[in-house]
């Protein structure tokens, strides 16, 4: 049974859309703030999440951009407004799908399905390995190599280098990374923890660790992993 996390403020129609969906064969939950659905997507990783725009906290928007490069499921927009920029924004922050409300229920239940097998397939390979260069992910073994050799990293700094990996050649801010090994903690600007996580990473993995080629900082904002450094 795939599971869907429903991010919707208006109680009434988030049980009417749960309830449907759980009549399809969909375990669901129901979270009403954008701020709260951020950290409940990275922790727990639903199979897809149903997205409202406007919510309290964060938008929809908002929460689409932050939890993009943190996971890896499905995201379908909803929202009341029928602008065509909306779609446009939606798509631009990493959504799958969009659909004007009111939704026709069998409509989201086939979106719903669609982008699951879809990402189904995906899985299968992320379920392998993930190769950047000459560094070797196993996703699920969980076991790095460097040049065929393996590579010991603690466990945070296998999940941030793997969500690197998965983003590679692009910006990861360093507050979604955080969420990734926090996920119960809230993030304070200047918080000094994923840097160091960085730096005892680039001491296994770059020839000179003071002067990095493979993962780059950002200053004030993130890193991103270059495939050919």
């Amino acid at each position: 049974m795939k599971s869907v996390l429903l991010v919707e403020d208006d109680a009434k129609l988030a049980m009417i859309m749960c309830m449907f969906l759980q009549k399809n064969d969909f375990r669901v939950e129901i979270e009403g703030h954008g701020g709260r659905a951020v950290d409940r997507i990275i922790a727990h990783q639903p199979d897809a999440v149903v997205l409202d725009i406007n919510l309290p906290g964060l938008d929809g928007f908002a929460v689409c951009r932050q939890v993009r490069p943190l996971y890896q499921g499905a995201i379908l927009i909803l929202t009341a407004r029928s602008e065509e920029m909306d779609e446009v924004l939606g798509l631009e922050v990493g959504a799958d799908d969009f659909m004007a409300k009111p939704v026709r229920p069998m409509a989201l239940v086939a979106r719903l399905r669609l982008h699951l097998r879809r990402y189904g397939n995906t899985e299968n390979a992320l379920n392998e390995m993930i190769v950047v260069g000459d560094l070797t992910i196993h996703v699920q073994r969980r076991v790095l190599q460097l040049c065929g050799e393996p590579i010991k990293v603690s466990n945070a700094e296998f999940d941030i280098l793997l969500v690197l990996a998965m983003n590679k050649n692009t910006l990861v801010r360093r507050e979604q990374l955080f969420k990734l090994v926090h996920s119960n903690e809230e993030y304070h600007y200047g918080d000094r923890s994923v840097d160091l996580h960085v730096l005892r990473l680039r001491r296994k993995i770059e020839v000179d660790s003071k002067n990095p080629v493979r993962i780059k900082s950002v200053y004030g904002d993130g890193y991103l992993l270059f495939e050919n450094p």
